[in-house]
């Protein structure tokens, strides 16, 4: 309709279709850290800016989170059994993450997620995180004690992965909010941000409790 409420035009179903599949799978490829109008078929040339921006961006978050690794490196010379751990660690801290900023993002996109829902919203994850967490912890200190016979490595795992997936619910609630106030897409920008969060609390956690009870460990 024109100023006059006189009729120009229609717009079908098949047109309200095609811009949904456009911004979801912009959604979609946002959360991979992709740009959200490249498609397969597109050149190299110009693909190749948009992607290795943010593998630099995570090449970056992988160096701070090797050098909190670098800081235990001689409880991990002492019992380097700790170094078979540490990657279920940060895999289920990421998984976490992921599973968060994906409801959290799609929330932010769709309007759900206000300020007067946030701390709702917040409440919500951390006891999933910790009931997803005591869950995962028991399995997989159930797993370290069966394999290799140490209880007290079985528990200090059991305890950083509890912790770790409540520091993947706070962060992956919160930093998607803040990118938004910063007016930078939480889509795109969350998973590189958050990831690095889980994986240095991860490894920290577990390598900085390792470190203090090395005496019972040996």
């Amino acid at each position: 309709m024109d100023a006059n409420r006189r009729l120009l035009g229609t717009i079908g179903v098949d047109d309200v279709i095609d811009v949904l599949r456009e911004e979801a799978t912009e959604d979609i490829q946002r959360l991979g850290g992709v740009g959200g109008d490249e498609n397969v078929l597109d050149p190299p040339r110009s693909v190749l800016p948009k992607r290795l921006i943010w593998r630099l961006v995570n090449l970056a978050t992988a160096i701070i989170a090797a050098s909190v690794i670098g800081l235990f490196e001689k409880t991990i010379a002492h019992l380097a059994v700790l170094a078979v751990f540490m990657p279920i660690v940060a895999s289920e801290g990421g998984i976490a993450t992921t599973q968060t900023a994906t409801v959290v993002v799609r929330g932010i996109a769709l309007g759900d997620l206000t300020r007067s829902v946030l701390w709702r919203v917040l409440w919500k994850e951390m006891w999933l995180a910790l009931a997803t967490g005591a869950v995962s912890g028991f399995a997989l200190a159930t797993v370290a004690y069966a394999w290799k016979g140490n209880l007290l490595l079985s528990l200090i795992l059991g305890v950083a992965l509890i912790f770790n997936m409540l520091v993947a619910a706070v962060v992956g609630t919160l930093i998607p909010i803040a990118l938004k106030a910063f007016r930078i897409d939480p889509a795109i920008a969350s998973s590189v941000i958050i990831t690095t969060f889980t994986d240095v609390c991860g490894f920290f956690s577990f390598l900085g409790l390792a470190t203090l009870l090395i005496r019972f460990l040996l």
